[in-house]
């Protein structure tokens, strides 16, 4: 049994579920949002709670039923708290802000980078901090991806983009030898 897939998701105060075939559709204060499923999968809700069910043990079912439950229970949790990624900028005269619905990077090129933000995700920069968020887990990890790669971390002064917490390990450069 999946260890995963066999547990319950609770469904928080103000989020509403409804389970469609082949959908669940949530709605709660941040937003809505519906999250197809297999067919195969049996998706119970009553009382605040909801279960996945798989018909089998064959190889694909077994792969399905964790992967099916954690995505129900991100799109709970989309729609109740939402998620958010946070990026830092380091660089001497590195900066991140926002003009309009762009956010405009400066990491050091000759030009500025404008990058829109797809829809349901909204942006907060300052300077050198910049906030992702949104109620898809896995757009907002796309986008905050997207930005880092702008400019990812080197290795030697550990200039660029990375994530809030991220370890870069840096490496020492060359050294003058002595030439023959």
């Amino acid at each position: 049994m999946s260890r995963i897939g066999k547990q319950i998701i609770e469904v928080p105060q103000g989020v509403t579920v409804s389970v469609n075939s082949g959908a669940v559709a949530l709605k709660g204060p941040k937003g809505t949002m519906a999250i197809p499923y297999h067919g195969d999968m049996e998706v119970k809700h009553d009382n605040d709670k909801i279960s996945v069910n798989r018909p089998s043990d064959s190889r694909i079912h077994r792969s399905l039923h964790g992967t099916t439950r954690q995505l129900i229970a991100n799109g709970v949790r989309g729609v109740s708290e939402g998620f958010s990624r946070e990026l830092e900028i380091r660089g001497v005269g590195f900066q991140a802000n926002m003009q309009k619905k762009y956010l405009v990077l400066q990491l050091g090129f000759s030009h500025d980078i404008y990058f829109e933000p797809p829809e349901g995700i909204e942006i907060k920069a300052n300077r050198t901090e910049v906030t992702v968020s949104g109620i898809n887990k896995q757009l907002v990890g796309e986008v905050a991806a997207k930005i880092r790669s702008f400019r990812k971390p080197e290795p030697y002064k550990g200039k660029g983009v990375r994530y809030k917490n991220e370890y870069v390990r840096s490496k020492q450069g060359k050294t003058v030898g002595e030439g023959g």
